[in-house]
């Protein structure tokens, strides 16, 4: 069992490998890729911040952070920090696109959803959904958020279509801190199972 573990997670290493070829003439075909869901925003200036924020992603620059990768382009991070955190627009027609894309690309008749949670350990106290709680990650108890994730898999190939995060319910009894981190006052806590429906 452990050498074929190992033989496995050897395969699985290699496809994550990432050749420079893949890398050659990235910003024009990111713009490419961006454009379908960029028509989701209405505003030309978020669509402006959606293509330097993934730009910044795929950047060289150290910290993937919102202040960063606003310097990067020479600007204010005021700016883009609103439009991750605090600027409202509807995510809904975005994840609508990448289901329709995933469907055309990916659909098969045998193809089946797979619904994952997924913790990350995040420290603090004022970011969404921190509490103690099971992190997969850690293996225990910690301080982290946790995501449940619905992902398309077939034959072909696979990909994440939609997600949702975890409010436990210390976050949503206290109404004064989920309205200090914007969490819209019809939010109430639902279970992962419910989540995941």
């Amino acid at each position: 069992m452990e050498r074929r573990f190992s033989r496995r997670k050897q395969e699985m290493l290699a496809e994550c490998e990432v050749g420079p070829e893949l890398l050659r003439d990235i910003q024009p075909r990111l713009g490419e890729f961006l454009a379908p869901f960029s028509v989701c925003l209405c505003v030309e200036a978020q669509r402006v911040h959606a293509l330097e924020f993934c730009q910044g992603l795929l950047s060289k620059v150290e910290r993937k952070n919102v202040e960063s990768i606003a310097y990067q382009h020479d600007q204010d991070r005021r700016n883009l920090q609103h439009f991750i955190g605090t600027a409202e627009w509807n995510h809904q027609p975005m994840l609508d696109e990448l289901c329709r894309q995933v469907g055309s690309e990916l659909g098969q008749p045998d193809g089946v959803l797979v619904i994952d949670p997924s913790a990350f350990p995040k420290q603090g106290k004022k970011s969404v959904g921190v509490a103690r709680q099971w992190c997969g990650r850690l293996g225990k108890v910690d301080n982290c958020q946790v995501g449940v994730y619905l992902a398309y898999v077939s034959r072909q190939e696979h990909a994440l279509c939609d997600f949702r995060l975890f409010l436990p319910k210390v976050w949503t009894r206290d109404r004064r801190r989920c309205r200090a981190a914007g969490v819209p006052q019809t939010v109430r806590h639902r279970t992962r199972h419910a989540l995941a429906l």
